[in-house]
């Protein structure tokens, strides 16, 4: 297990050639993006409170990894200041069968978009808007 909470962007690709899969015979990952949904943002600012946060993501990862027996999981999430199509979180999960490596992955996304302790604030030409949890996002936790 992996868990990174980090200011400096990532490598995507890098990441993925580093993950050891341990065995798995699949590897499912994904890569969040800084969305510009409304138009016109400026800069998206992630904070956190680091112990609370990193343990948090723990616990999760941890769970995941019990429920879908996984090989090995890897959760990197940005905080600070980003900007509009940067990468800010990606999740890579190995396990023995795809459908246990694509579950574990989204329930990882999941909780990653609508619990994990992150506060986003959205910056635009108009004003500053902190982001809440939608309702689309709480159905989809709703799953698991």
């Amino acid at each position: 297990m992996d868990i990174r909470v980090q200011q400096e962007r990532f490598d995507a690709g890098a990441e993925l050639n580093g993950f050891d899969p341990n065995g798995a015979g699949a590897v499912v990952t994904f890569t969040g993006l800084v969305r510009d949904v409304a138009g016109g943002l400026e800069e998206m600012l992630i904070e956190h409170y680091p112990a609370m946060t990193e343990k948090a993501l723990r616990e999760i990862a941890a769970e995941a990894e019990a429920r879908w027996q996984l090989s090995n999981v890897l959760v990197i999430h940005r905080f600070g200041s980003l900007q509009p199509d940067e990468p800010i979180m990606m999740v890579a999960t190995a396990s023995r069968h795809r459908d246990a490596a694509f579950e574990a992955a989204t329930f990882l996304m999941d909780y990653l978009k609508s619990r994990a302790p992150f506060w986003k604030k959205e910056t635009t030409a108009t004003g500053e808007n902190w982001v809440e949890s939608t309702v689309k996002d709480e159905e989809a936790l709703k799953r698991w």
